[in-house]
């Protein structure tokens, strides 16, 4: 036999004896992981936490789990093993830690539908890019001229078709609202129009589906919302085709709308655009929506904070009356200080944004836990603005919490603090149109208090699906109201 016949014959014997020599000497794990539960094969725990719950809660699944093994606990999520954090410490860690030792991951199923473009899927450098357009376009700037006027319009044509007595969904006025705007906003497109009223067919059809169980079959939701996303993008895509054409023929390009600042001031790719246009209209028009339906919702159960809404929103009325102005202004914006109190309180105990999804770049310790590169990170945002320790009564709607005495805001040794108060994110990934938000809450709260009493047409309650949604659409009855 020669040589290398014989080598071939041994392979197989050496690589085995190499193979328990390397499983011999390998020292043992002694990764120190917090205690949990990874629950079934494949499925984790993810049925369990994703299960319906209050949304002034953080459900029964995390109670129980937080009562059992901490605020820090692993577990099997969205098909990975899974760091929980409820922890504000930990949670303010991985924020501000964004690029260098934990990056956002959310599940494929939200890319797939969003777009590997969309800002809520990027990492990196291109996030930071898409990031920097989006601040530009939302400079203060311009929240101070154009978006204010334009808030207020469309404040103002939702709230004018309002009938009295009639139930009606408060829900579905704020979406109305908020997606009106975004799509003037974003594209210049009239409210009422045939194209405006298509392209919002289309988008319920598609929120649907970004809230829904990921399957791809037929008849499914989030079949379906594949075919709107596709429906919306070439819609999206003959508005920037004409935008082009037109600064073809005139030498210059129109900017007065997010979809032709991009395209004056960027260099991004027809599907880079695509999928930018498509994102900031999912994340201008839901999440403000609900946190619209939320403040009427908590106000109606608040009568002092009610009563003392309506006396700073009648004051900014009746000054602009006796100096004969219309419309509000930025200084009139600022006068809302107490709105602003309701505001935070609203997405303190509503929580619109549950929790985040991340992944740990890198090995990570924190206070004795290790946690190992690639696994999923959720820092749970509801959970620490429920924490009886950092928030006197969380489950009380206390818009008084906000106010600043002497310096310091509340009143109470356990007063809120902007390093436990995280609405809109923190870090790198700080929500882009945060401003914006409060902006369009602020002026939609104010012509509804001095136009509108109101009250529940019937019960209803958010609830998280995990997304924060009112099951019957909040709805409501309206009585006229004039101040003197």
């Amino acid at each position: 036999m020669c040589e290398p016949e014989l080598l071939l014959l041994l392979l197989p014997s050496i690589l085995s004896l190499i193979l328990i020599l390397i499983l011999t000497k390998r020292k043992p794990s002694r990764l120190n992981l917090p205690p949990g539960n990874m629950g079934w094969p494949f499925l984790g725990e993810t049925i369990g936490y994703l299960r319906p719950y209050s949304a002034t809660s953080i459900g029964e699944f995390m109670e129980q789990h937080i009562s059992r093994y901490g605020k820090i606990y692993k577990s099997n999520l969205f098909g990975e093993p899974t760091i929980v954090s409820a922890d504000a410490g930990l949670n303010k860690f991985i924020l501000q830690n964004e690029g260098r030792l934990f990056e956002c991951s959310y599940p494929r199923s939200i890319g797939g539908i969003l777009g590997k473009w969309s800002m809520l899927v990027l990492v990196g450098d291109m996030h930071r890019d898409m990031r920097i357009i989006s601040l530009n376009f939302l400079s203060h700037a311009r929240l101070r001229t154009h978006l204010l006027r334009e808030v207020e319009k469309h404040t103002l044509l939702v709230l004018s078709s309002w009938k009295e007595n009639s139930p009606f969904s408060a829900q579905d006025e704020a979406k109305k609202f908020t997606f009106n705007l975004m799509a003037k906003h974003i594209m210049s497109l009239d409210p009422g129009k045939s194209e405006t009223e298509l392209l919002k067919k289309e988008y319920v059809t598609f929120m649907k589906g970004v809230v829904s169980a990921p399957l791809n079959f037929p008849g499914t939701a989030y079949r379906k919302a594949l075919k709107s996303r596709s429906t919306i993008l070439k819609f999206i895509e003959i508005k920037m085709e004409e935008r082009i054409l037109k600064m073809e023929d005139r030498g210059d390009l129109e900017e007065n709308d997010l979809l032709g600042w991009v395209l004056k001031h960027s260099d991004l790719s027809t599907e880079q655009i695509l999928d930018l246009i498509l994102s900031l209209l999912f994340a201008g028009h839901e999440t403000s929506s609900v946190a619209i339906a939320l403040a009427i919702y908590f106000l109606q159960g608040c009568p002092n904070a009610l009563q003392q809404l309506r006396e700073e929103h009648e004051g900014i009325a009746r000054a602009k009356k006796q100096s004969g102005e219309t419309e509000l202004n930025w200084n009139d914006y600022k006068k809302m200080e107490f709105t602003q109190c309701v505001i935070s309180e609203t997405l303190r105990l509503g929580n619109v944004v549950r929790f985040l999804h991340r992944k740990a770049i890198k090995d990570v310790t924190y206070e004795g836990y290790d946690i190992p590169c690639g696994w999923k990170v959720l820092p749970v945002i509801a959970a620490v603005h429920l924490d009886s320790s950092l928030f006197d009564q969380p489950q009380l709607f206390n818009p008084w919490r906000w106010q600043i005495h002497n310096g310091t805001r509340g009143s109470s040794s356990t007063c809120p603090t902007s390093n436990h108060f995280v609405p809109f994110g923190g870090g790198p990934r700080l929500c882009a149109g945060s401003e914006l938000a409060k902006l369009e809450m602020a002026v939609f709260i104010h012509y509804l208090v001095i136009n509108y009493h109101w009250e529940l047409a019937d019960m209803d309650q958010a609830y998280a699906f995990p997304f924060v949604d009112f099951p019957k659409g909040l709805p409501i009855r309206v009585q006229n109201h004039s101040f003197t």
